[in-house]
């Protein structure tokens, strides 16, 4: 076999892999029905997509990392704006459902990493263990959000956190709904940052005005520091398939 061979197959291979890795990323629509948790995060500190630290001063989130689009700095959902509306308890007995409806807006600028467990874990292949893909790590406590709004029962429960609730969310225009939007200074990314981050004010899901996935583009596992996710089915597939056709020619060729 010569080595015309093993070039044209080493070719096929970095062809078909950006294709491969990118659908290990969750697609998911732009409504739906997500769970959110909540961290601290201190105020002014910049996180993962690198925005401002003027952002911290109004309602922020993580989003679970195979949804974020990236396992380090930035990935497309950098920057976005969520309406989050508040459901139901997911953990306690029976669930708890607010008497009044309680909502807000959030600007996405973290990732919150992939792990075994935990309620970040969702991949393209399956969901988290309350059958959500998507995962919102509200910023909690915050200076731009009420102390009371995650509603409670203590007489009832014993307890007021209740951690984990299920939500509704609808994308949303940032200029339009997120507060932190009138503010120059909470837009954009830290500039010093130079191409290390990426937090538009206001992506639509187009290229020119939305973040790529720093992992793809680096050449980084999408699982971060550990193993690389396996990628979701299809993906296997349709790479075992395109290989099956080609690679005979490639040999016949060589």
């Amino acid at each position: 076999m010569s080595s015309h061979f093993f070039v044209s197959y080493a070719f096929l291979l970095a062809l078909l892999a950006p294709f491969v890795r990118a659908t290990q990323w969750i697609q998911y629509p732009d409504s739906g029905i997500a769970t959110m948790t909540h961290y601290t995060l201190p105020q002014d500190y910049v996180a993962s997509c690198g925005c401002t630290g003027e952002s911290t001063h109004y309602p922020t989130a993580a989003l679970n990392q195979m949804a974020f689009g990236s396992s380090t700095a930035y990935g497309p959902s950098c920057g976005r704006c969520f309406t989050l509306t508040l459901l139901n308890t997911f953990l306690s007995d029976p669930p708890f459902f607010p008497p009044a409806t309680k909502s807000l807006v959030v600007k996405v600028t973290d990732l919150c990493p992939l792990s075994t467990t935990g309620w970040c874990n969702a991949t393209a292949s399956g969901p988290n263990s309350a059958g959500a893909f998507l995962n919102f790590d509200l910023a909690f406590p915050s200076s731009s959000i009420p102390d009371d709004f995650f509603p409670s029962n203590q007489s009832l429960y014993g307890y007021t956190d209740f951690g984990v609730w299920n939500i509704s969310y609808q994308s949303v225009s940032c200029t339009s709904h997120w507060p932190g939007s009138k503010n120059a200074a909470a837009l954009g990314s830290v500039p010093s940052l130079e191409s290390g981050a990426c937090c538009p004010a206001d992506p639509t899901g187009n290229p020119s005005d939305t973040c790529p996935s720093f992992s793809d583009q680096n050449g980084i596992p999408t699982g971060g520091g550990g193993s690389q996710v396996v990628p979701p089915q299809p993906a296997r597939i349709v790479f075992a398939w395109i290989t099956a056709l080609l690679l005979p020619a490639l040999y016949f060729l060589s």
